[in-house]
C-alpha cells in the first residue's frame, strides 16, 4: 500500500508538473502584496480582486439571504477592499499609477458614494440591518435663528392689537362681560355696605349702655346664674364711678410731672409751682 501511495503521489506530481508546463493550472494570488515583484502581475491581481468585489456586492443586494449571511458577505467585501488597497500601494511602489488618487470612487446601486464608519463600509441589504440603519439617519438640521431685521418685518399694527376690533366680534363680547362685571361689583358693594351698617348699629347699641348702671341687689336665683361666667367665675358690679381712659392718662401725666419737679427743680421753684397750682385751683 505504501508503494502504491508513493506511486500515486509521484504520478500526481508528474501530472501537475505537466499542467504547469502547459499553462493549464491557475496561479494562486500571493497572500502578501510585497511578495509580487512584477508590475503586470500586480495589475492582474488587482483586477481579480475588483472582480470578486463586484460579484459579492451583487450577492449582498438580496435581502432574503438572512442576517448572518449578509453580515458575512459585508465582512468579506471589506476584507477584499483592504487587500485591494495593499495591491494599489504595491503597484505604486513598482512604478505603476496611483489608483488611490486617480481611481474611481466606490459607488452603490443608487450611484451614491458608499458611506462608511471609520473605514468599514456597508453594502446593499447590510445597510438595513438592526443597529446599522441608525448610522445612516441624518440628524435634523438646527432651526435657523432669525435676525432682528427679519423679525421686525412681521411687526405691524395688527401685532400690537390695533385691528382686533375690526372684525366686529370683540366689542359686543366686551360689552356683555362689562355689564356682568358691573352688576357683580354693585351687588358686592351693597352686601358689604349692609354688613358694615349692621355692625356699626350693633356697636353703637353696645356703647350706649351705661357703665354706671347698678343692678338691683335683690335678684332672684335666675339672675344670679346669668352673672356666672363661662368658666364658673362671678361677674362683679362696681358701685363707684370708674375713671375713663382719658382721665387715667391725665393722672399719669400729672404724676410724671411731679416726679420730674421733685428730682430736678429746687425747693423755691417747687413752692412757686404749688402756689400757682393753688391759685389756679388745679
Amino acid at each position: 500500500m505504501a508503494r502504491n501511495a508513493e506511486k500515486a503521489m509521484t504520478a500526481l506530481a508528474r501530472f501537475r508538473q505537466a499542467q504547469l508546463e502547459e499553462g493549464k493550472v491557475k496561479e494562486r494570488r500571493p497572500f502578501l502584496a510585497s511578495e509580487c515583484s512584477e508590475l503586470p502581475k500586480a495589475e492582474k491581481w488587482r483586477r481579480q480582486i475588483i472582480s470578486e468585489i463586484s460579484k459579492k456586492v451583487a450577492q449582498i443586494q438580496n435581502a432574503g439571504l438572512g442576517e448572518f449571511r449578509i453580515r458575512d458577505l459585508n465582512d468579506e467585501i471589506n476584507k477584499l477592499l483592504r487587500e485591494k488597497g495593499h495591491w494599489e500601494v504595491r503597484i505604486k511602489e513598482l512604478g505603476g499609477p496611483d489608483y488611490a488618487r486617480v481611481g474611481p470612487r466606490m459607488l452603490d446601486h443608487e450611484g451614491k458614494e458608499v458611506p462608511g464608519n471609520r473605514g468599514y463600509k456597508y453594502f446593499g441589504a447590510a445597510r438595513d440591518l438592526p443597529g446599522v440603519r441608525e448610522l445612516f439617519e441624518k440628524e435634523p438640521a438646527p432651526a435657523v435663528r432669525k435676525t432682528r431685521a427679519e423679525l421686525m418685518k412681521d411687526v405691524d399694527a395688527e401685532y400690537y392689537g390695533y385691528r382686533d376690533e375690526d372684525d366686529g366680534v370683540l366689542i359686543p363680547l366686551e360689552t356683555q362681560y362689562e355689564k356682568q362685571a358691573v352688576l357683580e361689583a354693585v351687588q358686592k358693594w351693597r352686601t358689604e355696605k349692609d354688613s358694615h351698617l349692621s355692625g356699626e348699629k350693633q356697636q353703637h347699641e353696645d356703647e350706649e349702655e351705661s357703665i354706671y348702671t347698678v343692678r338691683d341687689e335683690e335678684c332672684d336665683e335666675d339672675s344670679q346664674e346669668d352673672l356666672t361666667g363661662e368658666e364658673g367665675g362671678v361677674t362683679f358690679i362696681a358701685h363707684v364711678p370708674v375713671p375713663s381712659q382719658k382721665e387715667v392718662e391725665e393722672a399719669l401725666v400729672r404724676r410724671k410731672k411731679m416726679e420730674l419737679l421733685q428730682r430736678y427743680a429746687s425747693e423755691t421753684l417747687q413752692a412757686q409751682s404749688l402756689e400757682a397750682r393753688a391759685l389756679l385751683g388745679v
